[in-house]
């Protein structure tokens, strides 16, 4: 963990996000696709546990509430996040001071209030300090299920690794600021990301801990691309991916399969016929690879691979997809691959029909 001095929000990763929608049998589904179990109620509360080894999700039913009323403007969705700290009451004061609009989240009888602070596009973010083995927020609020292990491992997915937002253009400096601001987050990336008929740019950011990324797209000049169509979707901005990171990809692959994940359009035939050339040496079985759709991005220079493995669903809540990593040394988000990733998703804009005036316009 970094020094206090440069993490004065005292974070320590991702402790949950949070989903809703108006009914139940929409985020069910997809959870189980992904691997998660349900392992809780809320004592009191229309709100589930959902877990895969350290990662939780919260399905919240709630009428009335915060996530709610998320849900009227944008449809089921993920309506906030989790973000451990050391001390939520003292982060929470300090998010205030420095300018954060405070969330009223309804408490019940001894119940837990957690101080909450508006995110982009209106979703909550949550200061956790409960999160220990011995006790966290879920020992007190929730009832675990008889028969069912609390901690299931799932696909082999571990922990979030990010989370990326998408918002209007224009806006994206606006936000990098609410996270350098309020958290001390620092920008480590930025793509300009150009497919043939559309673009976005992108702007990585990670908290001092090392732990919360949270990656930031616009669509570049001229509209009509994946941002916008999400922008549109999901009337307004908000997250558009969640990454989780295994120690196996090609093994949780098989799994997500089996439980019926359905992926991305892979990359051409030659994404992978180039890999030995931009990476020589990178010591991955590539038709393991190539059979599955994976990508391969990282460095190995001097001999010692650095790598990212990855691959990516299809939207399956809204507009909002998974992506699937493992991480071996490498610390990046895929660059070498966004290009490659960029133009699958334009493809399937041009089957869906959304770019079809841009393409008969070229």
């Amino acid at each position: 963990m970094a020094d206090v001095l440069d993490n004065p929000m005292g974070l320590d990763g991702f402790e949950f996000v949070e989903f809703a929608s108006r009914e139940r049998g929409v985020l069910e589904p997809v959870f189980r696709m992904l691997g998660f179990t349900h392992v809780a109620r809320h004592r009191s509360k229309d709100v589930d546990l959902w877990r895969q080894g350290g990662i939780n999700f919260i399905a919240n039913y709630e009428q009335p509430s915060p996530a709610a009323y998320y849900t009227e403007e944008h449809g089921p969705g993920a309506c906030g996040m989790g973000f451990r700290v050391k001390d939520a009451a003292a982060a929470y004061r300090r998010a205030l001071a420095l300018g954060a609009q405070p969330v009223a989240v309804p408490v019940g009888p001894m119940e837990l209030n957690l101080p909450a602070i508006k995110g982009i596009g209106g979703a909550i973010v949550y200061l956790i300090d409960r999160y220990d083995e011995a006790l966290s927020i879920y020992d007190i609020d929730f009832v675990y299920l008889d028969g069912v292990e609390r901690h299931p491992p799932g696909c082999g997915f571990e922990v979030i690794d990010h989370l990326t937002h998408n918002v209007y253009r224009g806006r994206m400096d606006y936000w990098a600021k609410y996270y350098e601001h309020l958290f001390n987050f620092r920008e480590i990336r930025y793509f300009d990301i150009k497919g043939e008929y559309t673009g976005l740019t992108s702007r990585a950011m990670t908290a001092p801990d090392g732990k919360i990324r949270i990656p930031l797209n616009e669509e570049a000049q001229g509209g009509k691309g994946q941002i916008e169509e999400y922008l549109m979707a999901y009337n307004g901005e908000g997250i558009q991916h969640i990454a989780f990171a295994c120690d196996d990809l090609i093994a949780a692959w098989d799994k997500l399969k089996a439980l019926g994940m359905r992926f991305m359009t892979p990359p051409p035939a030659a994404y992978y016929e180039m890999l030995d050339e931009r990476l020589p040496g990178h010591g991955e079985p590539v038709e393991a690879l190539k059979t599955r759709g994976i990508l391969l991005d990282g460095s190995t220079t001097d001999g010692d691979p650095r790598l990212l493995l990855q691959i990516f669903s299809e939207t399956l809540i809204g507009p909002i997809f998974f992506e699937f990593i493992q991480r071996k040394k490498d610390e990046g988000f895929g660059e070498g691959n966004f290009q490659a990733l960029f133009e699958s998703m334009e493809r399937d804009q041009i089957r869906r029909g959304s770019l079809a005036d841009a393409e008969g316009a070229s």
